[in-house]
């Protein structure tokens, strides 16, 4: 058993994140509550009444499936934590494998795997009895399961190469591998923005062109008039696992790529399909995707430097029931647990970023469309059909909602 001062710290921020999210949890069911008895006025032309309980539902329902989550996370964490459950899995697979820089990678790789088996049950749960209940699974068990195999091959595919590289430099070269290794997994998922939609994607969903037609000629004339020029836009089959749709981009430049899930088609009108496109359009145009990358290199950068710093200190890995003779993997296992009570505080600034993206590019598509009506309709169908919170309390948004809710894109529309 592990009960170190080190332990105690990160078990109290574990904690002390778990405790707030709950209370958003439940300021947010509260708030679901106090409108749930009619529809609210500005809600009056969007949604009738029956769908609009049985959004409250959804939402509440989601709450609490959220709070025994998170609970079940939290205990897990802290067992492992105490237990030292992390030291004695890595010089489990360490022993079989051997010390080198692949056998560490694969141990790491497969520590966090096993551990990750345990959120299986919630998992299934929220696909085959919160998301059926609501008629929004369309998935079965057998795609579940292949989809679970998948993802765990990739990852080790993937990721025993690239970690297996980052331990070679922290031998190689102990002071600067950091900065190298930035370098490295920038460049990765640079290529993976390529690889993904050829190579991943199809792994799970198919990816066909949009047939010819009326909204294929329209969709490509927006596109010209937005000054985004695209030879093709593809349909993803979506609709095999969930009735939820969504529209995105992928790639960049000759390679970037336009999917529209087919529930997306279904569920709008052309006109309002048009209008979808060009919001995503403006991301593109705003250069929203790559300031967000580079957001991105900015915290994978700080975060290698506190690992480099770290995993120089003995003190650090005797903290958590490791030797220093670990090494890097067994500082990176360590840093994964840290960091994410780090990232919980930093979730409202990043969310405010994202949502002065979003206005942005709502701006744009009304610009394009002529208008805000469509982009509007076509928001007000997709919170209804995915039946949306639309009575979010404030405070839960800005940590849960990378988006505005739909009466501030609304506003902001009507207002410009």
């Amino acid at each position: 058993m592990i009960l170190t001062n080190l332990v105690f710290f990160t078990i109290a921020l574990l904690l002390l994140m778990f405790l707030a999210d709950t209370w958003l949890d439940a300021l947010n069911a509260k708030e679901v509550r106090a409108n749930r008895e009619s529809v609210p006025e500005a809600f009056a032309e969007i949604i009738d009444e029956a769908d609009y309980q049985k959004s409250a539902r959804y939402t509440l329902d989601k709450i609490s499936y959220s709070i025994y989550e998170r609970l079940f996370g939290l205990v897990l964490i802290v067992a492992v934590l105490i237990f030292g459950v992390y030291p004695i899995l890595f010089r489990f697979f360490t022993g079989i494998f051997g010390s080198g820089v692949w056998a560490q990678s694969a141990a790491l790789l497969l520590s966090s795997i096993i551990l990750s088996l345990f959120s299986l049950p919630f998992d299934w749960y929220g696909q085959f009895v919160l998301e059926q209940k609501y008629g929004f699974n369309k998935s079965t068990t057998s795609l579940w399961i292949a989809d679970k195999f998948k993802e765990t091959a990739i990852s080790l595919v993937i990721g025993i190469p690239l970690l297996a590289l980052l331990l070679w430099f922290f031998g190689a070269m102990p002071n600067t591998w950091w900065i190298l290794g930035f370098c490295v997994i920038a460049v990765f998922q640079v290529v993976m923005l390529i690889v993904y939609p050829r190579v991943i994607l199809p792994l799970f969903n198919k990816l066909s062109e949009l047939e010819e037609g009326e909204l294929k000629t329209r969709l490509l004339n927006m596109a010209d008039r937005a000054g985004f020029k695209a030879s093709a836009i593809y349909v993803i089959d979506g609709s095999k696992r969930s009735s939820h749709s969504n529209a995105f981009f992928t790639g960049f430049g000759k390679f970037r790529k336009i999917i529209l899930f087919d529930t997306l088609i279904n569920q709008l009108s052309p006109e309002q399909i048009e209008a979808v496109l060009a919001h995503e359009i403006g991301h593109y145009k705003r250069g929203h995707i790559p300031k967000m990358i580079v957001s991105n290199f900015v915290m994978m950068f700080a975060g290698l430097g506190l690992v480099a710093y770290f995993a120089k200190c003995d003190w650090f890995y005797r903290g958590f029931g490791f030797d220093i003779q670990d090494g890097m993997a067994a500082a990176l296992l360590i840093f994964l647990i840290v960091v994410s009570p780090i990232n919980f505080w930093l979730t409202p600034v990043k969310n405010a970023v994202s949502r002065r993206y979003e206005y942005q590019a709502d701006a744009f598509a009304k610009k394009v469309c002529g208008g805000e009506k469509p982009l509007v309709e076509a928001l007000r169908k997709l919170h209804t059909k995915n039946l949306s919170n639309l009575t979010p309390h404030r405070l839960y948004s800005a940590f849960h909602y990378s988006h505005p809710t739909l009466i501030e894109r609304e506003k902001a529309l009507k207002s410009e």
